[in-house]
């Protein structure tokens, strides 16, 4: 069997296509945005996947997948215009700015209690990890989110 010069350059050329294309789509560890995947700190078990996108240098999350087992698919415990909204599509973090190594003033909103609260979040182990913070008055909680691959 003869390989035409042709045939060589054609292969090449899909190769890098597709080495370029994963590339492309491998996560920016030094960066929140991307997909995470949501630990229930009391249960430890996964609750959510959450998109975090930016925009001006503005981070804002959303949950876009709830994972199997999760108690709720609407908000019972939201107020207003959230009331009983699905949870996939909420938006519940929003305003995180970079300051240093951590993104900081923004603020979390948590369905399970339909509570808003002050948030900061935090990359750890070399971008696999987001320590998420939420803070009201003297309190503070903190969960630490699993990057999705």
């Amino acid at each position: 069997m003869k390989i035409s010069p042709l045939g060589v350059a054609l292969g090449l050329a899909s190769g890098l296509f597709w080495l370029a294309t994963a590339t492309a789509s491998a996560a920016d560890l030094s960066s929140p945005v991307g997909k995470w995947k949501t630990i229930d700190d009391k249960t430890g078990k996964a609750k959510s996947i959450v998109e975090i996108t930016e925009s001006n240098g503005v981070l804002t999350g959303k949950i876009v997948k709830l994972l199997e087992g999760a108690a709720e698919q609407t908000c019972s415990k939201c107020e207003g215009d959230l009331k009983d909204k699905p949870l996939v599509g909420m938006r519940i973090l929003w305003d995180l700015k970079k300051e240093g190594n951590e993104w900081t003033d923004g603020k979390i909103f948590n369905p399970a209690d339909g509570g808003t609260y002050s948030s900061k979040a935090k990359l750890a182990d070399g971008g696999k990890v987001l320590d998420v913070t939420g803070k009201w008055m003297f309190f503070s909680k903190e969960q630490k989110w699993q990057r999705v691959e």
